[in-house]
């Protein structure tokens, strides 16, 4: 049995498990809950009725949150020429084509997020056994192949969360800190929330949404009221 601590132990009890909270009601529980010394992130999953392992019940994309996620983004960027000026100048934090795919071959991946012209694709295609298994190989699908580079290093920098569901049809994301206003929060997750109902695959019958829950890096989960989700 997994050891829970007294602070956890105590914030356990002010959470009923058995209770679908609203949504509004549900974050400031999370906030009242984390209290460790760092800021904690706070973060929504959802329970899809779907099986990703179909490709018609596959589901992947991105949301950019209203409100950002507090967390700032390294993001490189596989350009050349005046597409490489573009990105510099939005904010990338490493652009280059040859000289960067060297530093990744050699272990140097110091980035969380990875943008590629389509031009260069050929190269960074040869590193996909090492980009693949970390999530940061760029895709058409998620934006991160694109002319418009200058516009994929703002959105990551500005907030911009990839999603993708799990065998169990689980998906999960960090939607902002605990230091964040309520409303703000609560702002994400509805955001969030909408973005997955826009994504819903082709292939997925009945309820969509089994169950959502929030919770903080250290708190404890909370159940959520679906319908609070997509109230205004």
């Amino acid at each position: 049995m997994a050891f829970v601590g007294k602070r956890l132990k105590a914030a356990n009890k002010t959470v009923d498990p058995l209770t679908a909270y609203p949504l509004d009601q549900a974050v400031s529980v999370v906030k009242q809950n984390a209290t460790s010394k760092f800021d904690e992130t706070v973060e929504i999953a959802m329970n899809l009725n779907i099986d990703p392992r179909k490709a018609d019940q596959n589901l992947r994309g991105t949301v950019l949150l209203p409100h950002g996620t507090g967390k700032t983004l390294r993001v490189a960027v596989f350009a050349r020429g005046d597409k490489a000026k573009e990105a510099e100048a939005a904010g990338a934090d490493i652009v280059g084509a040859e000289d960067l795919a060297e530093k990744i071959q050699a272990g140097e991946m110091n980035f969380d997020r990875c943008i590629a012209t389509p031009d260069l694709m050929v190269l960074v295609g040869r590193l996909g056994k090492v980009l693949g298994p970390r999530g940061l190989m760029p895709n058409p699908k998620l934006g991160t192949v694109t002319p418009n580079v200058a516009e994929a290093v703002k959105a990551a920098k500005g907030g911009q969360v990839e999603f993708r569901a799990e065998k169990a049809g689980i998906v999960h994301a960090g939607i902002g800190k605990a230091s964040f206003p309520a409303e703000q929060l609560a702002e994400n997750a509805r955001a969030f929330v909408a973005a997955i109902n826009r994504s819903k695959p082709t292939g997925a019958k009945g309820t969509y949404i089994k169950k959502v829950s929030l919770s903080s890096t250290m708190g404890p989960g909370i159940k959520l009221e679906i319908a609070s989700l997509t109230a205004e």
